[in-house]
């Protein structure tokens, strides 16, 4: 009975940034509980073939849609793809970000925008794309994908920080709206993790040591520890979750 809560066959996901990182795990543990899945990545075609033949592994269908979602238009082109492939997204998971580190006085507006646009505003357009048929089918679940910085804003990445908790701001304001259709939406903050974004100034072992001693648990976390509570979030075993916002930080969110 437990295990039929998780059970996905039969649904689609639609995972922004989905290729690597945080977005590739959500992905495999979607796939590996019988969802097919939807990728969509900006660049680096490789990774993004290297994960479709991951899922596809597991005997479920895998697509991909290369589309940059700071443009203007990119959650009608995302829609379009899917309607000229018969795909009705059931899971849509908004986890694709842009981080631009730097002093706050010497961001450019190109930068705000750039963050800005594929932050938050490509979210809400996805999810006016998206939702409509969600609430028709009585089901669905959305999932966005924040961080820790929403309440501990990092002195580099103030735009980063600002789009992250427009983000959960907007989870909050349409959650009550969307509940009684049975679709949830809810948010996760992963904290200091290990992915490609961070390798770099995470390889600095001084760096690292100023991070980890901010961690209750005493380490930086892997890209795997968000994959267990995206898949409670997006199943029928988080139906009674919804307009959350979860950390997934170590501790680091408690400010100690």
């Amino acid at each position: 009975m437990i295990k039929n809560l998780f059970n996905l066959k039969g649904k689609t996901a639609l995972v922004t940034g989905g290729s690597q990182g945080i977005g590739k795990v959500i992905s495999l543990a979607l796939a590996e509980y019988g969802a097919d899945i939807v990728i969509n990545y900006r660049s680096g075609q490789e990774l993004a073939q290297k994960t479709y033949l991951e899922i596809t592994s597991m005997g479920v269908k895998c697509s991909l849609i290369q589309c940059d979602l700071s443009l203007l238009d990119s959650a009608k082109t995302i829609s379009g793809f899917l309607q000229e492939n018969n795909l009705e997204i059931d899971i849509l998971v908004l986890n694709a970000s842009v981080q631009v580190r730097k002093p706050w006085i010497e961001v450019t507006p190109e930068e705000y925008e750039l963050q800005l646009n594929t932050n938050f505003r490509a979210s809400l357009f996805l999810v006016q794309e998206l939702y409509p048929s969600m609430q028709k089918k009585n089901w669905g679940r959305i999932l966005t994908v924040g961080s820790v910085q929403q309440i501990r804003p990092h002195q580099q990445m103030i735009v980063y920080s600002a789009s992250k908790m427009a983000q959960v701001s907007m989870v909050k304001s349409l959650a009550p709206q969307f509940a009684p259709f049975g679709v949830t939406i809810n948010n996760i903050a992963p904290g200091a993790i290990l992915t490609g974004r961070n390798e770099e100034v995470l390889a600095d072992a001084k760096y690292k040591a100023i991070v980890e001693s901010k961690i209750p648990v005493g380490y930086v976390g892997e890209a795997e520890d968000c994959a267990s509570l995206s898949l409670v979030l997006c199943s029928d075993a988080g139906r009674y979750i919804t307009g959350q916002d979860m950390f997934v930080d170590g501790g680091m969110s408690l400010n100690v």
